[in-house]
């Protein structure tokens, strides 16, 4: 598997890339991850500058919809990417595939937080943040 970077919408390939190898057996190349640098780091920062005010001002039910997609999502694939993952890292394929399911949680999780977005804020222990 080869990774770019999603930038913007867009894949964006990157000539310095990085081989990414099973910690078990380093023969086992599991893919290449493009690396990126400060200019990249740049245009993905000025990317989600542009595209934040349009998720700013989604509503509740459009926020709960993407990240409950995106957790059934993940636990729907979660033995290709427990396989996946635990080739990467070494882990019992059992792990893996709970620490995928886990994911999908944490989506859901925050998924019905966007229904409950009521406009408060609590205040932070941090004068300056607030």
């Amino acid at each position: 598997m080869d990774f770019a970077h999603y930038i913007g919408g867009e894949w964006v390939d990157d000539s310095d890339v990085t081989t990414n190898t099973s910690p078990a057996n380093r023969d086992d190349v599991i893919g290449t991850y493009a690396r990126g640098d400060a200019a990249r780091v740049d245009q993905a920062v000025s990317a989600a500058l542009a595209a934040q005010p349009s998720w700013a001002a989604a509503s509740p039910q459009l926020r709960h919809d993407v990240l409950e997609r995106a957790g059934a999502l993940i636990v729907e694939r979660k033995d290709e990417l427990g396989r996946l993952l635990a080739r990467e890292e070494g882990k019992t394929i059992a792990e893996a595939v709970g620490e995928t399911v886990r994911a999908s949680q944490v989506f859901k999780f925050f998924a019905g937080e966007a229904l409950r977005n009521t406009g408060d804020a609590v205040a932070s222990v941090r004068p300056e943040s607030m």
